[in-house]
């Protein structure tokens, strides 16, 4: 099922996510529903606070970005090692219409379980760094707004309580 994404401002975003305990079919709906959402939403990743759900799950699919890869479903990612700095442009389906310039280790190695449990570990570089990283953030109620200028971080925030105000938000 495709859900709504939560946009900037929807208190959930800045909360932190709990540790999925219990696998089983309501994860897998779970998984499923962020993919669906994904792609609908025409994203690279996807966490599930953006649909309104306080856990640490992930779906992630750079080839919607023309990259090599594969879709991953992360629950309970961590990163346990990052190296070497990459900036680049960056926005977020919770943040539509807006980019930033983003700092974010260039390579990332992440420890996680798949949707039945099982143990995952998976060294990343690259894009796939970079979205991994991002949606780990929604994890942690981190937006990419928080990792920028408070000058642009100011601009953008001016501009989204414009289209707020019209509306259009």
């Amino acid at each position: 099922m495709i859900r709504p994404v939560l946009k900037y401002g929807a208190p959930e975003l800045k909360k932190v996510s709990s540790q999925v305990e219990e696998f089983g079919i309501d994860l897998e709906k779970l998984v499923d529903d962020l993919k669906q959402t994904m792609y609908a939403e025409e994203g690279v990743g996807l966490a599930a606070p953006q649909i309104g759900v306080n856990l640490r799950v992930i779906v992630v699919d750079v080839t919607t970005a023309g990259e090599e890869g594969e879709l991953l479903s992360l629950v309970n990612p961590e990163i346990v090692d990052s190296q070497g700095r990459d900036k680049r442009e960056e926005g977020c389906l919770s943040i539509p219409g807006f980019t930033a310039m983003v700092e974010r280790p260039s390579h990332i190695g992440v420890r996680a379980q798949d949707p039945r449990g099982e143990p995952v570990e998976r060294d990343a570089e690259g894009l796939l760094a970079r979205v991994i990283s991002h949606e780990i953030d929604h994890l942690d109620g981190i937006l990419y707004l928080d990792r920028i200028s408070r000058l642009k971080r100011d601009l953008i925030k001016r501009k989204i309580k414009k289209l707020i105000r019209a509306g259009e938000w």
